[in-house]
């Protein structure tokens, strides 16, 4: 069974964190750094740029000694570049990390373990290594066979819309309520801020289903597994992720999450964003598999492309085109979804 706890992270690769951004190309790229910034402000106690790094955290810019001096434990490196490589001076900068006492994590898709220079530097130092890419291993098929507890999935128009965002603004709102409810991580960012999960792009595609079985197992206190999505089922490149986290969650509940601003699917200039009430019955439909009683409880709005005035009107308007509650998670919170979540399984 994987260890779920919200935020517990492994003593031996976990936080303090020195977030590693080097010279990222946008601020996009620098989003798992910032992720564990915001939702886990506290775990951080610097960031390492390179002096021509122009974004920022906001935290203090310290070296990897300083760090360590500091009380960090564990250098982040917090980029999600295009492919998930390591250049030669995040692997120079890794062997900097562990030669100054430091463990580094990493989330991308080349493995800091498949390197021989930073595991040597590893060993020689005594200090762990961690690829949140890296599932664990024995997980099952999935099997659709119904279980005990209730789970909420969020899904999107698109890829990098807000749907770990909006999973973890629906924690903490419902755990504020007394509500039992947990995060479930599906991606590197969310496995930082949770401390457990499972990488579902990293999953063999005959397990993806079972991987989120596995990480979402039966429960009997009422309460909620809160499953981070991923991708989207209209983006030509990530839609069986999607469909397989569909599929494992048998969710109860779905928020649906947009950028109202974003014209075409990130990365595909030639294919746009589906319209929202087609995307929300496609994934009903597709839910329906393994849950025909799923449904729609929200949307969330990344609303940081419009003016304030703008986000709301464009939140009411969305709320009466689908005739559910729509809010940003991060301007506004996500307390009119929760309500409606609430009321929808109050029996």
């Amino acid at each position: 069974m994987p260890n779920h706890g919200a935020a517990t992270p492994p003593s031996s690769w976990g936080p303090p964190y020195l977030l590693y951004l080097g010279n990222p190309a946008d601020d996009l790229a620098i989003k798992t750094a910032r992720g564990v910034a915001y939702w886990r402000p506290e775990w951080c106690v610097g960031q390492y740029r390179h002096p021509d790094c122009t974004l920022t955290l906001g935290l203090p810019d310290i070296g990897m000694a300083e760090a360590r001096t500091r009380g960090a434990n564990t250098m982040m490196i917090g980029i999600a570049n295009a492919g998930g490589v390591m250049a030669p001076e995040i692997v120079a900068d890794a062997i900097a990390a562990l030669d100054a006492g430091l463990n580094v994590i990493a989330g991308l898709h080349q493995k800091l373990r498949a390197n021989p220079d930073i595991v040597a530097a590893a060993r020689r130092n005594g200090r762990v290594l961690f690829d949140a890419r890296d599932p664990a291993p024995g997980i099952p098929v999935g099997t659709g066979r119904p279980r005990a507890g209730r789970r909420l999935l969020t899904v999107g128009t698109d890829c990098s819309v807000g749907k770990m965002y909006t999973t973890l603004a629906l924690e903490r709102a419902m755990r504020q309520r007394g509500c039992a409810a947990d995060f479930r991580a599906t991606g590197q960012t969310g496995i930082f801020v949770a401390g457990a999960g499972v990488p579902v792009d990293a999953v063999v595609a005959d397990f993806i289903s079972g991987a989120v079985e596995w990480i979402s197992p039966a429960r009997s206190d009422d309460g909620w597994d809160l499953i981070e999505g991923q991708g989207s089922l209209f983006h030509p490149s990530y839609a069986g992720v999607s469909l397989g986290l569909l599929h494992g969650a048998q969710p109860d509940a779905l928020v649906l999450c947009h950028e109202p601003t974003r014209r075409h699917m990130r990365g595909l200039p030639g294919y746009p964003l589906p319209e929202l009430q087609h995307c929300l019955e496609a994934n009903l439909a597709a839910a329906r598999l393994t849950n025909p009683a799923v449904q729609p409880v929200g949307v969330a709005l990344n609303t940081s492309g419009l003016s304030a005035p703008e986000a709301l009107a464009a939140c009411q308007r969305i709320s009466d085109l689908l005739q559910l509650p729509c809010q940003d998670p991060v301007t506004m919170g996500v307390e009119t979804i929760v309500d409606n979540l609430l009321a929808c399984f109050a029996n």
